[in-house]
């Protein structure tokens, strides 16, 4: 059904991707050609598959933040962590939003648990992404045609309203009498399964319950409360994969073979999987990068740009690769996976002090890891009985943890929210060369459309450096 979905996609569902919610407060004209009452099932097929696409938008700014990738330009914007206008991404994700709304709505109005719930679960999502990269942000007055110009609401009113959706979602899944059941063609990540939407709520509760662990209303209680509902093995992972040509990570793979030079792996994330960092070669790094044409794994400096002996492609670094379970032409875009549900699980059980479950859940998170990219039974065991591995309950440290994270999170924008929280404590993990702060960034500025047309509503940004308010 994926081959069958992809080929569809530009006649079947043209018409649901060009939906745009009306209620957004910067899409000020009236299209003539967009439908004005949407059913249901093409608002579904629309938030989903836009779920995929804002997961890959903001991704592909976050990554060169975590260092997962580098551009082969030298002072790069994105690796340099210079002021940026994000404009697109910010666009993107708030016409998301509003068309999740219209969902929201409509499935109120025709009393459509699955759908609500379904539409709760994506508008925390999409709200999350929003706050952790630009903090205070509309909400509250953004979908409500009365103003153009909505208020910001802060950052701690956005974290509870997520939680509030993902509770509220919760509910409406947990009931099993919904008159209008969601449509499984158009649901483009689980294909119209309730349950595996429910875990999916669950995982991302467990997400954001993880998140303030800097705080004082950190309760790992009730994290792992959250994961004991949650995603239970690889096949509940929340991944769409429905494409108009191909997966957004193989697309920037398939450029850059054309010499539109992107998606090149950063030095930091390369030496951190060849045995550079670590004393032990991890087996998933043949199934997340190219060789070099000396068959080696060679990573990009960050800031530094192209080490080979000219700006081209000529293998001289590793890139992302288009045979990869997770950036081949077909593969999906992962919006939270079993894998980070585990790693989640064994930080909130150590710092509950219960080490053997920590343990446990550590030891499956790197399976899950390694099963997703398909890396075989004998790596997979050769790499978990390494000492450096191996190393038993009573030696398990959140360093450990969140190493293991690093990896399952490739490509993944919650792998910043863990940087963050981690003080990017990442063995020898260093700043870009040519940085233009003095330490590691902590937010991004406001765009530039939004301040042009919201502008007495925009708040101050003194420097990127500056924490969220769960950073503190």
């Amino acid at each position: 059904m994926k081959r069958i979905y992809r080929l569809i996609l530009p006649v079947a569902l043209i018409g649901a991707l060009g939906l745009q919610g009306c209620d957004d407060y910067f899409n000020l004209s009236e299209n003539p050609n967009q439908v004005t009452d949407p059913a249901l099932s093409a608002l579904l097929a629309t938030a989903t598959q836009k779920a995929g696409a804002s997961t890959y938008n903001v991704s592909n700014i976050t990554s060169y933040f975590v260092q997962y990738l580098a551009s082969p330009s030298p002072s790069a914007t994105t690796d340099t962590y210079d002021v940026a206008n994000y404009s697109g991404t910010w666009n993107s994700l708030y016409l998301a939003m509003a068309d999740i709304y219209d969902m929201r709505q409509k499935a109120m109005a025709q009393n459509s648990s699955e759908y609500l719930g379904v539409a709760n679960v994506l508008l925390s999502y999409h709200l999350t992404m929003v706050t952790d990269l630009f903090g205070d942000a509309p909400y509250s007055q953004a979908f409500n045609l009365s103003t153009l110009t909505p208020k910001y609401d802060s950052q701690q009113d956005l974290y509870a309203e997520s939680l509030s959706l993902l509770n509220e979602a919760i509910t409406e899944l947990s009931k099993t009498d919904a008159p209008v059941k969601l449509a499984p063609a158009s649901d483009l990540i689980y294909g119209g399964d309730r349950t595996k939407w429910l875990k999916f709520a669950y995982a991302l509760k467990a997400r954001q319950l993880n998140k303030v662990s800097k705080t004082s209303s950190y309760a790992p209680a009730e994290v792992l409360a959250a994961v004991d509902n949650s995603f239970t093995s690889n096949a509940d992972d929340a991944g769409m994969n429905v494409f108009p040509l191909r997966n957004y990570w193989a697309g920037v793979s398939l450029s850059n073979e054309g010499n539109l030079l992107g998606g090149w792996l950063s030095e930091q994330f390369i030496d951190h999987l060849n045995g550079t960092t670590y004393d032990i070669v991890d087996p998933r790094l043949p199934k997340i990068a190219t060789a070099t044409v000396t068959n080696t794994y060679k990573g990009t400096p960050n800031g530094a740009g192209n080490v080979g002996p000219a700006s081209s492609t000529v293998k001289d670094e590793s890139y992302i690769s288009r045979t990869s379970p997770l950036t081949g032409d077909e593969s999906p875009i992962y919006l939270a996976t079993y894998a980070e549900v585990k790693f989640i699980e064994a930080e909130a059980a150590l710092r509950a002090n219960d080490r053997n479950r920590a343990y446990t859940a550590y030891l499956e998170g790197i399976r899950a890891s390694m099963d997703r990219l398909q890396v075989s039974a004998t790596d997979k065991e050769a790499y978990m009985t390494h000492p450096s591995v191996a190393v038993g309950a009573s030696n398990l440290t959140l360093a450990l943890i969140f190493k293991e994270k690093y990896v399952a999170t490739y490509l993944n924008p919650e792998a910043w929210n863990d940087a963050r929280r981690f003080d990017y404590q990442y063995k020898d993990f260093t700043l870009p060369a040519n940085v233009v702060l003095p330490t590691f960034i902590r937010r991004v500025a406001y765009p530039t459309d939004e301040i042009s047309r919201n502008g007495a509503n925009v708040p101050a940004v003194g420097a990127l450096s500056d924490k969220l308010w769960w950073d503190q």
